[in-house]
């Protein structure tokens, strides 16, 4: 609770979260997406002898985080929280980021999500390997082969030749700020979403899912807040960037 008290300053402000219009998860939603574009698009032009090898390693590192927020926000879209108001225009946002992040099926990515909440840790989640003690690069590797295929490897080339042939883009910008972001996004998404939460955990445990509270800032660049677990899959309503504060209502309700 020491750790939860040190940043008490955070959740009293957070809580104003929650009480939020329903445009936030909207506009959030697009900060990030427009964040992605124009921080790759940059990137992708950049001429790298300019780059010191910090800031280089540095941009990656963001590209990676931004991937990450796409992802995010594909998931926000599944739930309704991108825009509760008009669900058309939900979806929309969602398949635009799915397509964008990898060109991920949304519908697809959608049902498998609903099974997961539905039966997690169970031989119908889609995320959960079939055993909780799997090893990291055997979990890893199932989780990939459930959500790509050889559709989405094709297309994934194709946006490579279009970019390296007709856009003239350097194919060394392309492995550097595109192919290595990627990689480094789904590798979060997958420690800090599904791997963590949901390791080592038996059914019956409250909702399948174990919360890992660290300071905000923290908590943020791990991935969204998503260590806060199992608070998602009680409340799946309540929208990423709101998580830390409803993780501190439910400790002092305790």
């Amino acid at each position: 609770m020491e750790q939860i008290g040190s940043h008490s300053w955070y959740f009293k402000k957070s809580k104003l979260l929650l009480e939020l219009p329903k445009l936030s998860g909207l506009l959030v939603s697009l900060a990030i997406f427009s964040g992605w574009l124009f921080h790759l698009s940059h990137l992708l032009s950049t001429e790298l002898s300019v780059l010191h090898p910090a800031v280089l390693c540095g941009a990656i590192l963001l590209q990676a985080f931004l991937n990450t927020g796409l992802f995010v926000t594909v998931h926000d879209a599944i739930h309704g929280l991108v825009c509760p108001t008009n669900r058309a225009l939900n979806v929309l946002l969602g398949k635009l980021c799915a397509t964008a992040y990898a060109f991920l099926p949304y519908r697809i990515l959608a049902t498998k999500h609903w099974l997961h909440h539905r039966y997690p840790v169970s031989a119908a989640d889609p995320d959960f390997h079939g055993t909780k003690d799997a090893s990291f690069l055997a979990w890893y590797l199932h989780f990939m082969a459930e959500y790509s295929g050889w559709k989405q490897f094709i297309q994934l080339a194709s946006a490579v030749g279009i970019a390296s042939l007709v856009l003239q883009i350097s194919p060394t910008n392309l492995v550097l700020f595109w192919a290595i972001p990627l990689l480094l996004s789904s590798l979060q998404l997958f420690y800090f979403g599904t791997y963590q939460p949901h390791r080592g955990i038996e059914l019956g445990y409250p909702h399948c899912a174990r919360s890992q509270p660290l300071p905000w800032l923290l908590s943020l660049l791990a991935c969204y807040h998503f260590g806060y677990h199992q608070e998602h899959h009680a409340r799946p309503d309540v929208a990423w960037w709101a998580l830390p504060a409803l993780y501190q209502a439910n400790c002092r309700s305790d």
